[in-house]
């Protein structure tokens, strides 16, 4: 649909019975983010925030907390979407079906953003920081944050809309040591699209401007988002999504999305940061307190009646969960298209996203002496390595297609199974090490900093998985094995973390197991804090193992062995996935404000019937 504002995607949910209005007076402090959380884990509709203390501005969250919600939103659009990317990666496909591609060029015609010198709505008001809804989600978080900010920078070097950045990096507005009201925290990564137009405009000693979008059409949000090919403007490709154009126009040198509910503008000038953070963050766990750049305020402005759009983080899924099962319907088939021989990835949300990465590719090589094993997948896995935010995987897995075409990455458990029926712990293991990770996860050994491993396996079973847990005589400290899947069991132990006493305890295990077991039917052991945790649920296991592990660091093995620099080991492969002191403490939440959450639930209040 071609909504202009949010007000009008909040009345078309309304109208459609995906909305539901909260009317009690709720604090901004934890209460809202509490709310949040507890409608989507009961898949819940949209909430419309009427009566934030404090505060004269409504909010809105849970937009896009379904899947089937995001996909009513933009009902009229996503196959042209689907259409336009298609066409981007491969536009001979337009030569061959011109009949079925005829309505694209228009698409992207009409999606132009379009400059607009009169008719800007959120230009009719001016506000402070301090007045805009301060939501705080979790306890121990820094101050409150903005958590679907679309911040818009332009290259110095080619400036101009068409060669903007429109990306979403989260927002603290206050707390820390910023100053109220003229200053707020930016949290990114360099390598984005904001921190190349930060290096360039700082190289030349001077200030980059930045306009931070809040609200208006949805189209807008998902457009900041989005991984979008080389070359296709955000706001472009927003303007296709949306069915309308985006219209913007400039004050005081910065731009302004005309259609949003607000628009905060501010300059980074070189080398002043501040400590951002922490921050309940995407892994399950806080992102800890670190210096960022820091941007010194220049103007908040609002439409009338603004709203604002928020949403919660935390272990997924979550409502960013939605958001990426809509990106991956959309642009699904076109990353393949990118890496020749992969035929399908996954980054899988239940860890964390970035943390696990499941691939299937080609294995077309032929060896010469007939023994199929990883040789073009291992190719293709530095391929994936090195291609945008599939680049941050910290475990990639990858499998060869040919040896069943019937596998998809989107089914875990059997994906798992298949690789544990085939990995060559001796062969199979190719460690990256002291490389960049991603800055949300603490699994390394400072910020950015840890490993990666890929993990290749290609050919016919070695093995048949095992699902019976066997009796086990573990050395000291270890207890409670615990099968999680076939091939898989979950060990806990005594909280030692002293470098040279963990590396004891993992080989001593080894040792006794490979002393007095074979475990051939179990070719991975995961040491944890509480395998009856870990082995309760597929998320569980995925969760623990892929965020709490430093491969370098963290990985073991059942007779293990190093040649001519490679490791390996001939028995089972040991992850220790229990939390270690350097690691960011996990979310928990605030007995108290999910009393006053559970108030809200009963007969007569706004929550009836949903929580």
């Amino acid at each position: 649909m071609g909504f202009k504002s949010t007000q009008e995607c909040i009345d078309d949910l309304e109208k459609h019975g995906h909305l539901i209005r909260v009317k009690e007076e709720v604090s901004s402090e934890l209460e809202m983010a509490a709310i949040h959380l507890r409608v989507f884990e009961n898949n819940g509709p949209a909430v419309l925030f009427e009566n934030i203390k404090d505060c004269k501005f409504k909010a809105v969250s849970n937009l896009y907390g379904d899947i089937n919600r995001s996909k009513f939103i933009f009902r009229d659009t996503l196959d042209k979407i689907k259409a336009l990317i298609d066409l981007k990666n491969n536009p001979i496909e337009a030569i061959k079906h011109p009949l079925k591609y005829s309505n694209v060029a228009f698409t992207a015609f009409s999606s132009l953003p379009r400059k607009s010198n009169f008719n800007n709505p959120v230009l009719q008001n001016e506000a402070t920081i301090s007045s805009l809804p301060q939501i705080k989600c979790w306890p121990d978080d820094g101050g409150a944050f903005i958590t679907l900010p679309l911040v818009y920078t332009e290259n110095i070097d080619n400036p101009g809309i068409m060669n903007s950045n429109l990306g979403m990096y989260r927002i603290q507005i206050s707390g820390n040591e910023y100053i109220k009201d003229k200053e707020v925290g930016l949290h990114y990564q360099l390598h984005r699209g904001i921190g190349v137009h930060q290096s360039k405009t700082n190289a030349k000693n001077l200030p980059l401007k930045i306009s931070i979008f809040v609200g208006g059409p949805p189209s807008l949000t998902l457009g900041a988002v989005m991984p979008l090919p080389e070359g296709m403007s955000e706001l472009t490709f927003a303007g296709a999504l949306g069915n309308r154009r985006i219209n913007y126009t400039t004050v005081d040198g910065f731009t302004i999305a005309s259609d949003a509910d607000f628009v905060i503008t501010g300059e980074v000038f070189p080398n002043e940061n501040k400590p951002e953070g922490p921050f309940g963050d995407h892994l399950g766990y806080y992102s800890l307190k670190h210096n960022f750049p820091v941007m010194r305020v220049h103007k908040v402005y609002h439409r009338n009646n603004a709203i604002w759009p928020f949403t919660v983080v935390g272990r997924p899924p979550q409502e960013d969960t939605s958001f990426g099962a809509l990106i991956h319907d959309l642009t699904g088939a076109a990353i393949p298209k990118e890496i020749p021989g992969l035929k399908d990835v996954n980054a899988v949300d239940a860890a964390g996203v970035h943390p696990l990465l499941l691939a299937i590719g080609s294995e077309r090589y032929t060896p010469y002496n007939n023994e199929r094993k990883p040789q073009e997948i291992l190719t293709i896995a530095n391929h994936i390595l090195g291609k945008g935010q599939l680049s941050l995987a910290k475990y990639l897995l990858i499998i060869a297609g040919e040896d069943n075409p019937s596998l998809t990455t989107k089914d875990v458990a059997a994906y798992f199974k298949h690789l544990l029926e085939r990995v060559d712990w001796t062969r199979d293991l190719h460690f990256y090490t002291r490389t960049s990770i991603d800055t949300l996860d603490y699994s390394g050994t400072d910020l950015n900093c840890g490993s990666k491993v890929v993990i290749a396996a290609a050919g016919n079973k070695l093995r048949e998985l095992g699902a019976s847990l066997p009796e086990l005589n573990l050395p000291e400290g270890f207890r409670n094995p615990t099968v999680v899947m076939p091939g898989i069991i979950a060990i806990e132990t005594n909280k030692h973390f002293d470098a040279l006493s963990t590396e004891q305890q993992m080989e001593q295990l080894g040792f006794q197991l490979s002393t007095f077991y074979t475990l051939t039917d179990f070719p991975l052991l995961i040491v944890c804090d509480d395998s009856d945790f870990v082995s309760k649920t597929l998320n569980n296991f995925l969760w623990v193992t892929f965020t709490r592990s430093n491969p370098s660091h963290d990985i073991y093995g059942v007779d293990s062995f190093a040649e001519n620099k490679h490791w390996g080991c001939k028995g089972s492969l040991i992850i220790d996935a229990r939390i270690k002191p350097h690691h960011a403490p996990p979310l928990i939440k605030n007995p108290e404000i999910e009393k006053r959450v559970d108030e809200l639930g009963v007969k007569g209040k706004s929550l009836y019937g949903i929580i």
